[in-house]
């Protein structure tokens, strides 16, 4: 029997949601990371939806707005953060560029 979490099934992915403030400071801090991943600095980066999941640590997969042209250029980035008695280290697993706005966010 799977245990269940106010937000989805434990391991599994909650629903996407719009980036909190507390959300923000961690995908902020991840942004060399993934700038160094696409190959870019970003002018602009705007983190604006996500989903998680708990593992041992927590997957995030956000999608990050870093260019207005035509319809909107976003990062699809999966960022794992290790447990706090581990030090909480945070790593970016895996990149997606260029991924258009309108593309529905979908944990991998």
């Amino acid at each position: 029997m799977s245990e269940q979490f106010s937000d989805g099934i434990c391991g599994g992915w909650s629903p996407v949601r719009q980036v909190t403030l507390e959300e923000k400071q961690i995908f902020d801090e991840v942004r060399p990371m993934i700038e160094k991943k696409v190959g870019t600095n970003f002018e602009m980066y705007f983190p604006t939806v996500y989903s998680s999941q708990v593992v041992s640590g927590l997957n995030y997969m956000v999608k990050v707005l870093v260019d207005l042209c035509g319809d909107g250029v976003c990062v699809d980035a999966k960022i794992f953060q290790d447990l706090p008695c581990r030090g909480g280290e945070l790593t970016v697993t895996e990149v997606q560029y260029p991924t258009p706005f309108y593309d529905v966010l979908e944990p991998v």
